[in-house]
């Protein structure tokens, strides 16, 4: 199973740190946050690892290399111009082939077991979902008897962690070009085929300087 890292995120709440450095490879703890997702995927048994970057994308393969000192093969997706999350996985897709692959946002923090996804995929998306941070109280998706779907009023809602297993299949009749992946997994959704789980560990969306802040905290903590 392969596994593909969403980097191509400009992050412009983190400025200035991302001015001149690419939001993946802020710091944390002296660490760039994607070198937490790759060693972390390597440890969990993937070998074959894609990245899509955009802003300032060569210095993350500068720094990240072919992978080999980490364990891994990384082969990259450059995008000349913004994709969006639908239209950079569906210009990835040569690179991740025709089974189902792992999906991991670049700019979150997390200790969820990535082995965990190491299974058969029952449909065409698998969503790894987290209780509402503060900054997104309204959440984004239902679970319910390991189903995803839609949030309704009489029914607790869950937000996506930027974790999920996708089939390729997902992105039938899909054209090149900047899209977002939410519409595609509602249209599964509607049909079914969208399972979930929900996780309790860590997990922190590091959007701006005070969620940097805490996975400092979290690190120095030991966590």
């Amino acid at each position: 199973m392969k596994a593909m890292i969403l980097a191509a995120g400009k992050g412009e709440r983190l400025r200035p740190l991302t001015l001149h450095t690419p939001k993946p490879l802020v710091r944390a703890a002296g660490v760039p946050l994607i070198e937490y997702h790759v060693r972390a995927l390597a440890a969990a048994g993937f070998r074959e690892l894609v990245i899509n970057h955009a802003w300032l994308g060569q210095q993350i393969e500068d720094y990240l290399g072919d992978g080999a000192d980490f364990g891994l093969n990384i082969a990259y997706s450059a995008e000349g111009e913004p994709l969006e999350t639908g239209g950079g996985i569906f210009r990835a897709l040569p690179l991740l082939g025709d089974q189902p692959f792992v999906l991991v946002n670049g700019d979150i923090f997390t200790d969820y077991p990535f082995a965990e996804l190491r299974r058969p995929l029952p449909g065409l998306a698998h969503l790894v979902l987290v209780e509402n941070p503060p900054h997104h109280s309204a959440g984004d998706f239902a679970l319910c008897a390991e189903r995803v779907g839609e949030a309704h009023t009489d029914q607790p809602s869950l937000t996506y962690s930027g974790i999920a297993v996708l089939a390729p299949a997902l992105f039938a009749g899909c054209q090149p070009g900047a899209f977002k992946l939410a519409p595609l997994l509602r249209r599964a959704m509607g049909a079914g085929l969208v399972s979930g789980e929900r996780f309790a560990g860590r997990w922190v969306d590091v959007g701006t300087h005070e969620r940097l802040a805490e996975v400092e905290r979290l690190l120095a903590a030991g966590h």
